[in-house]
């Protein structure tokens, strides 16, 4: 392939994995940029979720009480005393008013909910009814470990069933395919990172389209909201979350059925069915734990709830979410706003305004990308050139690599998912 030399293959490597792959055409200096760009503007000093959650906010996304540590809440009182998230975030729908909130900008691994802004980004490029040959190569490159749908090469999909696989099973083979449909992975990961730039979602930095742990791929309560907010208003987002059960090709004129893998949606592993909810997404690995963003409608009020990290428990991450919504619901009625979801600037949303640098604790910064990102311009994750980034580049990729290494001769084995392993194999990520 002319122009791509072996310099920006070995770091495109270094931070997807040695099974990464690109369907387009890349250069040597577009390889160099796109790395660049799925690693954080620091990158020559690596820093965790945890130190990354206290940085200085150099921008207030949403309202200034979202950038403090702790939690936000006004006006109403009896909010659940245990959820034990590392950060959550209840809001309107409707107004994108934030009800409460609890470290909303704190920068934490994503998991699957991260396919939440995949579908943002890809979504309305491909018709439902569109067909697709599956090849070898679309699905190279899924890292092992990954909750799948069960997508087999040689099989033809439609549109339609590759985007059940990702709703409904959190399936990254499905997710890939489309990201290979749509031109590649680095592609893919670019269009993420920008969209995430336009919905204003600055606290998140995309690795992989498909939120598998990767080093520097994060997110906040608050981000993952929006993703949440802006998707649900397509039908065919909507739609795909919400759908319970669906009928998935086995090959010939066989197919076996995928279920949901969102328990408050189901009712399974001992929960109730959620009155109300419609999706929208969960996720796991266990680097990143539980995350889920739910959507339920009561009395015509609609109550988006987003939790991040809560302490281990089967059904956790579903039940504290759960809570979240009953009192938004109830007491949280008469809650005052403490923030709101902001709207895209693709669609006249006002930017992000600039505050004074102050520290927040543990609350992370309210978009900790660079100062005046909320412009149209590049993302705040832009991509950066010189010698001081490509060194850090690479001392990031060698840490990715021994990550791996290390990963791979665990005694512990694959991530487990979120559901048993049926026919579409172990899920995680």
């Amino acid at each position: 392939m002319p122009g791509r030399g072996p310099p920006g293959k070995a770091l495109l490597g270094a931070v997807y994995g040695p099974g990464m792959r690109d369907s387009s055409r890349l250069t040597r200096r577009a390889a160099l940029g796109l790395t660049a760009a799925a690693l954080p503007l620091s990158v020559a000093a690596p820093a965790s979720a945890a130190t990354a959650g206290a940085r200085t906010a150099a921008t207030v996304v949403g309202g200034e009480r979202l950038a403090r540590g702790g939690i936000q809440v006004r006006g109403a009182a009896g909010l659940p005393k245990k959820i034990t998230a590392r950060a959550w975030l209840l809001a309107d729908c409707d107004s994108g008013e934030v009800l409460a909130s609890y470290n909303a900008h704190r920068r934490l691994a994503p998991a699957s909910t991260l396919k939440m802004l995949f579908a943002d980004t890809v979504l309305k490029k491909f018709e439902p009814t569109e067909r697709y040959r599956v090849k070898d190569s679309d699905i190279s490159d899924v890292p092992a470990g990954s909750s799948l749908v069960g997508i087999k090469p040689g099989l033809t999909y439609t549109v339609e069933q590759l985007w059940q696989g990702v709703f409904l099973r959190s399936g990254n083979d499905a997710v890939h395919v489309l990201s290979h449909m749509n031109g590649g992975i680095a592609r893919t990961v670019a269009e993420m990172q920008a969209k995430a730039a336009d919905l204003q979602a600055l606290d998140t930095h995309v690795v992989s389209p498909d939120g598998f742990d990767h080093p520097g791929q994060l997110s906040s309560a608050y981000d993952l909201t929006l993703f949440a907010r802006h998707g649900l208003k397509d039908d065919d987002f909507r739609g795909y979350c919400a759908t319970r059960t669906a009928n998935f090709p086995a090959g010939g004129k066989k197919t076996f059925q995928i279920q949901n893998t969102d328990r408050l949606l189901t009712g399974a592993w001992g929960l109730d069915v959620y009155k109300g909810l419609f999706g929208v997404k969960n996720g796991y690995t266990s680097h990143a734990g539980n995350t889920f963003t739910g959507g339920a409608t009561r009395g015509g009020r609609t109550l988006l709830v987003t939790v991040m990290h809560p302490d281990p428990g089967t059904n956790a991450v579903y039940e504290q979410t759960a809570a979240l919504l009953d009192w938004g619901f109830e007491k949280g009625s008469s809650a005052q706003p403490v923030g709101t979801l902001v709207d895209p600037l693709s669609e006249g949303g006002a930017s992000a305004s600039p505050s004074p640098s102050k520290g927040n604790g543990a609350a992370g910064a309210a978009g900790t990308g660079a100062a005046g990102s909320g412009s149209s311009g590049p993302s705040p994750w832009r991509v950066a050139e010189g010698g001081a980034v490509t060194f850090g580049l690479l001392g990031v990729g060698a840490w990715a690599l021994r990550r791996r290494r290390r990963a791979a001769g665990a005694a512990a084995g694959p991530d487990s998912g979120d559901t048993p392993a049926g026919p579409a194999g172990p899920a995680a990520g």
